[in-house]
């Protein structure tokens, strides 16, 4: 698997996690089977991806004897948009629930959160 990977993806354990940066590591494990069933991940066992611009042969990682491939050799779109969103909307929900159920003065802890990106 690729080196000094920035996020995880195990889709048997439909997981994504961060692995540099705020809030990392961090794992979430997404509960939406029609994203996990989708026909184009039925033989990934694994990501490791680092970014578009550091793309490493074996970032990609196949169930079968298929080669391992880099994200971008494997054309599964964009990475962002299918996990890295997925992530970001449950740390965001993490966060609101910490907010509402901080007992602090809303001047005290400041705005609720709206939005999260990585």
């Amino acid at each position: 698997m690729a080196t000094n990977a920035n996020w995880t993806v195990i889709f048997g354990d439909k997981k994504i996690i961060k692995q540099t940066g705020e809030y990392s590591p961090r794992a979430f494990e997404i509960d939406d089977d029609a994203f996990w069933n989708d026909s184009k991940w039925s033989n990934i066992w694994a990501i490791q991806y680092v970014d578009d611009n550091l793309d490493y042969t074996d970032c990609v990682e196949h169930k079968d004897t298929t080669p391992h491939k880099s994200w971008n050799q494997a054309e599964l779109g964009d990475f962002r948009d299918q996990f890295i969103s997925r992530w970001d909307a449950e740390l965001l929900k993490e966060l609101q629930l910490s907010w509402d159920e901080n007992s602090k003065d809303e001047s005290e802890k400041g705005a609720r959160p709206t939005s999260y990106s990585s």
